[in-house]
């Protein structure tokens, strides 16, 4: 088993999460996705985001509006639904249990050895 496979199956666990994440903070345009993403060493490849966006889109958690860009074409703002920001609120909470039970199970400064 090949250690760069898992970390990628990690990553990619946690990328739809993150998605809405970031586009709760404010609507957002798919490059502005891709940067935070990228700042936040979640390598992501446009061809990896825009399927995803059109998943969540069609799942009705994402909804889009076109504004009008200074440089260039209109660009596609997304923003989440009604729907989205209560999904959002349940993957918050299984994330925050996540959390809570890997650190749990692989707490290695564990007294069990004494």
């Amino acid at each position: 088993m090949k250690l760069e496979n898992t970390k990628i199956q990690m990553r990619k666990g946690v990328l739809e999460y993150c998605i809405l994440s970031i586009i709760a903070r404010k609507e957002a345009y798919a490059s502005d996705i891709l940067n935070t993403l990228k700042g936040a060493q979640l390598l992501v490849v446009e061809g990896t985001l825009y399927p995803l966006l059109t998943r969540l889109k069609n799942s009705g958690l994402l909804s889009y509006s076109w504004q009008e860009s200074t440089g260039g074409p209109p660009r596609k703002y997304y923003q989440l639904t009604e729907l989205g920001e209560q999904f959002l609120k349940e993957l918050d909470l299984t994330w925050n249990d996540l959390v809570h039970a890997v650190n749990v199970t692989t707490n290695h400064k564990s007294n069990d050895h004494e």
